[in-house]
C-alpha cells in the first residue's frame, strides 16, 4: 500500500477508532452510551455511501433494512444467542435488498428515491400487520447484553463498515459504480455490467443497516415498528453523508460525528429544533459545500501545503541529492 494513501486515509481513521476503543476506560456510562450510538450511526452512514454515494442512486429506504434486522433479532430473542440473531438479521437485510432491488434498480433519479421510500413504508406496514395479528403492538426485551458488549459490537461493525466502504471505492466494483454515477448509458456501452454492479452494491449496502438495527433494539430493549422503521432514520443518514461528503469513507465518518454531537446537544435543550436544523444543514451543504466537510478539509489541506511550500526557502525545496550542488 502506498504510504501517502495510508497517511491520508487510514492513519487518521485508525487514530479515531483507537480513541473510540478507549472510551470504556476514559468515560462514564453516559460517554459509553454516546460512543455506542455514534458508532452505530457511522456504520449506517458508511453503508449508505456504497450505493448512493458511489453509484449516485439516492436511497430513502435504509430504514427498511434497519427495521428488518431489528425484527429478526426480536423474533429470535431468548431462542438463539444474541450474536446469532444479529447475524440472521444481517442476512435478512441482504435477502430483502436482493428481492426489492429487482424492481427498484430498474428506475433512476427521483423515481428510485420515491420507490425506495415506498418499499420502506410497505415493509413497515407488513411488520405492523404481522404484529397486530400476533396481538403485539410493542415488545419489551428482557436480558439485554451488557453495555460494554454492545459497545464492542458497535465498534467492530463501524470499523468493518468503514473498511468496506474504503475497499469498495478502490476496487473494480467502486470504479464501475462511479462510472455508473457519471453516465450510466456510457458505462454500459463500454462493457460495465451495470445491472450486476448495482445489485451487488445494493445488497452490500443493506448488511450493515440490518446489523445496526439489531444493535439498536438490543440497546433500547424495546421494539416498536413505527419507530424502528421511521423515515427519519433514512433522512438522518442522508444528512450525515451530505454534511460530510459521500464520495468516500471519510465523509460519512465526519458527518456522523457532527450530527450525533449536534443531536446530543439539542436533545434536552430544544429537541423540536433538531429536525429544523437538520433541514437547514442539508440546504447549506447542498448549496454552499456540495462536496461536504471532507472535500472542504482536503481543499484546505492542499491550500495550506501550497502556502507552506511557497514560504520555504528555495534551497529547502530542492531534493536532498541536489542540495550539495546548490551550495
Amino acid at each position: 500500500m502506498d504510504r501517502s494513501v495510508f497517511a491520508r486515509n487510514l492513519a487518521p481513521a485508525a487514530a479515531l477508532f483507537a480513541a473510540l476503543a478507549a472510551t470504556p476506560w476514559a468515560a462514564d456510562d453516559y460517554g459509553l452510551s454516546f460512543a455506542t450510538g455514534l458508532l452505530i450511526w457511522i456504520a449506517l452512514a458508511e453503508s449508505w455511501v456504497i450505493l448512493s454515494g458511489y453509484a449516485g442512486y439516492v436511497s430513502l429506504g435504509h430504514a427498511a433494512f434497519v427495521g428488518i434486522g431489528a425484527y429478526a433479532v426480536v423474533l429470535t430473542w431468548g431462542v438463539l444467542p444474541f450474536w446469532l440473531g444479529l447475524l440472521l438479521g444481517g442476512a435478512a437485510g441482504a435477502a430483502l435488498a436482493a428481492v426489492v432491488g429487482i424492481p427498484c434498480l430498474r428506475v433512476r433519479g427521483p423515481y428510485f428515491v420515491i420507490l425506495t421510500l415506498a418499499v420502506s413504508e410497505f415493509v413497515k406496514y407488513v411488520v405492523v400487520n404481522i404484529e397486530a395479528r400476533l396481538g403485539s403492538f410493542g415488545r419489551l426485551l428482557m436480558g439485554q447484553p451488557e453495555a460494554l458488549t454492545l459497545f464492542h459490537t458497535a465498534w467492530l461493525l463501524a470499523l468493518l463498515a468503514f473498511l468496506g466502504a474504503w475497499g469498495i471505492r478502490r476496487s473494480r466494483l467502486g470504479i464501475g459504480l462511479r462510472a455508473i454515477r457519471e453516465n450510466e448509458i456510457a458505462a454500459e456501452m463500454t462493457g460495465v455490467r451495470v445491472g450486476l454492479l448495482k445489485s451487488v452494491a445494493y445488497v452490500l449496502s443493506a448488511i450493515a443497516p440490518a446489523l445496526a438495527g439489531g444493535l439498536m433494539v438490543a440497546r433500547t430493549g424495546y421494539f416498536e415498528p413505527a419507530t424502528i422503521f421511521s423515515p427519519q432514520i433514512s433522512l438522518t443518514i442522508i444528512a450525515m453523508c451530505a454534511a460530510g461528503g459521500s464520495d468516500g469513507p471519510w465523509g460519512p465518518l465526519l458527518g456522523a460525528l457532527l450530527l450525533t454531537i449536534l443531536s446530543e446537544l439539542l436533545r434536552d435543550a430544544a429537541p423540536q429544533l433538531y429536525l429544523i436544523i437538520l433541514g437547514m444543514l442539508l440546504v447549506f451543504f447542498t448549496l454552499k459545500m456540495p462536496g461536504g466537510l471532507s472535500a472542504w478539509l482536503a481543499g484546505a489541506g492542499t491550500r495550506l501545503r501550497t502556502w507552506w511550500r511557497a514560504r520555504r526557502p528555495a534551497r529547502a525545496r530542492l531534493p536532498r541529492s541536489h542540495r550539495r550542488v546548490a551550495r
